[in-house]
């Protein structure tokens, strides 16, 4: 796992691990911190996604990886800087945010009722909530998985990861 405030995570690149994410860097100029809570979710988003991604770039030359990425935002597109383990760029791949902006919007407002519900609901009020955050990161993730499907090979549980760090990259405010 990440130390705090060290968005470089994963640095192991076994090579046995072809069609993957082996290291991933959050832009730290992009990069808003938040709640504990949702810092929480940051890192165990970047560790489960290098402890266990199907990724692999399609296109016929293409490097079959592990890959090393670096996500960040520029003028409102994600961008996906993937280069081999030897850092030289591979591909980018960028696409508007703009189309994700109500379901990440929608995402922070459960997210905040859940932390806030930990505290004083019951547990069937805390599960009902929770529910509808899954629903919601869900449809995110599955967003993320159509419009990467263009460009990778990936399955909807890398793209539910990623879907959380594009949700910690994306809104400011």
């Amino acid at each position: 796992m990440t130390a705090p405030g060290d968005d470089t995570a994963g640095d192991t690149t076994p090579e046995s691990r072809p069609r993957s994410i082996v290291k991933l860097v959050l832009d730290e100029k992009t990069f808003v911190r938040r709640r504990p809570e949702v810092e929480h979710e940051r890192e165990v988003a970047i560790f489960d996604l290098l402890e266990e991604n199907t990724f692999c770039l399609r296109g016929e030359g293409l490097h079959p990886g592990p890959y090393h990425v670096r996500l960040k935002l520029a003028e409102d597109r994600l961008l996906l800087d993937i280069r081999d383990t030897a850092e030289t760029k591979v591909k980018e791949i960028t696409f508007p945010v703009k189309p994700f902006r109500m379901v990440v919007k929608d995402y922070f407002i459960v997210c905040e009722s859940y932390f806030d519900a930990i505290k004083t609901s019951s547990p069937s009020q805390i599960e009902a909530i929770d529910m509808g955050r899954r629903a919601l990161h869900n449809e995110g993730a599955q967003m993320l998985l159509e419009r990467l499907t263009v460009d990778a090979d990936l399955d909807h549980t890398t793209a539910r990861r990623l879907f959380t760090l594009l949700c910690v990259l994306h809104i400011r405010g």
